[in-house]
């Protein structure tokens, strides 16, 4: 059987044994890993002819340069010296920084931290909470980035809602609001900050351009919801009797250095230029150290160690993270991500179709490799460029359209965006469920803010 379209049927097996978690009761990360091993597997037995086929714009452009390469070990080689380390640091960047983010958001959580944010949210109104939850994430997910966001608002909503079901539906708004305000922030989501990198757009121009289709964006579904809630949410019962093991300045102490740290990450990248993981990294560090220092003469009981809280953090859902990005990376090295951008371009040749189906794709497959797609495909144009090439140039009409549609498209299916993955985990929402109750929404929200953003080009243009 051919090697590459093997590659895609284990890829797509695996994707459905994700979706269908409950059924099977097998746990998502077991499936992912499973693929992300798997791919790999079939990759590298079948290189000599995948690489035949000239897909594989790695493989080619490392052939390039080593000619004598082009032996069944020399592919081996390839495949295991070079791309599989190349993925894996890109791959451990996202898990570090999404494991440092989780363990700097647990430790605020166990110094009841949220408890003054949660104290002041006085409503049990379901549709007022709603509002409010929605745009807290909206405009924090701009300042911190979507993944960070959702974990942090997911920490909050079991503080203020006890009841799951209910949870689930707030939690998948939560989703949508971080990936919408992700998208118009040139630090708020992944794909924003490689287009930013790249220098496909600047700081000003993203936020003008993409502000408005992502504020639609989260309204409409905002909106649409609100229809369907009644009465008011009951609130998690707290134990009174239960000692607090934290003081009232221990808990706004942990509140701003938990939310410090992680707003301090975008102006560590910024300074440094090193990668943001390092940054979360480094913030983890320093609050690590003053808990450790908050405790030193408390008595055995009342110590909140680091080293404990560390037990808590969700270490299925990096797991999960791994597993998927893995699976991703080799259809991204063997060519198969490169095949379905050509195969979009042929078929639909329009800016505006080919960012929206993109957007859609984003769902479905990672939209950071997409986006690196796509980035890989158009190159950016020379400043001045007339006819088509001119949506290509810098802050032009298809790169700010791209970061709306790649950034806010993966919120149609939970795990088509790294805030719906973590949500997901951490909650333990159900793949089917999200589809039914959250997807058409997420979907008319999408649309929504493209007819805004094709109107906004219509009436400047």
């Amino acid at each position: 059987m051919d090697m590459f379209l093997l590659m895609v049927i284990v890829f797509v097996l695996g994707y459905l044994a994700i979706a269908l978690e409950h059924p099977l009761k097998i746990d998502k990360a077991a499936s992912a890993l499973l693929i992300g091993s798997l791919t790999w597997v079939v990759y590298i037995s079948g290189a000599f002819d995948i690489f035949s086929s000239g897909a594989s714009t790695a493989w080619n452009d490392y052939f390039a340069a080593n000619p004598d390469a082009n032996t069944v070990e020399g592919m081996q080689h390839f495949i295991v010296h070079n791309q599989i380390i190349e993925h894996l640091g890109e791959i451990s960047e996202i898990l570090f920084f999404l494991l440092g983010a989780m363990t700097i958001v647990e430790i605020t959580d166990q110094h009841e931290g949220f408890k003054v944010i949660t104290d002041r949210i006085k409503t049990t109104h379901k549709v007022k909470l709603l509002w409010i939850i929605s745009f807290i994430t909206f405009f924090l997910s701009a300042m911190l980035d979507n993944l960070t966001t959702t974990i942090v608002m997911v920490a909050l909503l079991r503080k203020l809602i006890g009841d799951k079901h209910t949870r689930w539906f707030y939690a998948s708004m939560v989703v949508l609001a971080a990936n919408a305000g992700g998208a118009w922030s040139p630090i708020g989501d992944v794909t924003t900050i490689m287009l930013w990198i790249g220098g496909q757009v600047t700081t000003v121009s993203i936020i003008v351009g993409v502000f408005l289709p992502s504020l639609v964006c989260m309204v409409i579904p905002l909106s649409l919801l609100s229809f369907t809630m009644k009465g008011n949410v009951t609130r998690p019962k707290i134990d009174e009797s239960k000692k607090s093991k934290t003081t009232s300045f221990e808990r706004n102490l942990m509140l701003a250095l938990g939310v410090g740290g992680l707003l301090f990450v975008p102006v560590f990248k910024t300074i440094t230029h090193l990668p943001p993981y390092m940054g979360m990294l480094l913030s983890l560090a320093i609050i690590w150290m003053i808990t450790e220092i908050l405790h030193l003469k408390k008595p055995k009981e009342d110590k909140l160690s680091v080293a404990t809280i560390l037990t808590k953090v969700d270490v299925p859902t990096v797991l999960f993270f791994l597993g998927i990005l893995s699976a991703v990376a080799a259809l991204q090295s063997a060519g198969q991500l490169s095949v379905l951008a050509q195969a979009l371009d042929d078929s639909l040749g329009d800016v505006y179709l080919i960012g929206g189906a993109i957007g859609v794709l984003s769902a479905v497959v990672d939209n950071v490799p997409l986006v690196a797609g796509a980035m890989g495909m158009y190159p950016i144009a020379e400043p001045g460029a007339t006819g088509y090439l001119a949506n290509f140039v810098q802050d032009g009409l298809f790169w700010e359209y791209l970061a709306y549609t790649a950034g806010t498209g993966g919120s149609m299916l939970i795990i088509g965006s790294a805030a719906g993955v973590a949500a997901m985990g951490l909650e333990k929402i159900d793949f089917i469920w999200y589809m039914k109750h959250i997807s058409w929404l997420a979907l008319l929200g999408y649309l929504a803010g493209i007819g805004v953003y094709v109107l906004e080009h219509m009436l400047i243009g």
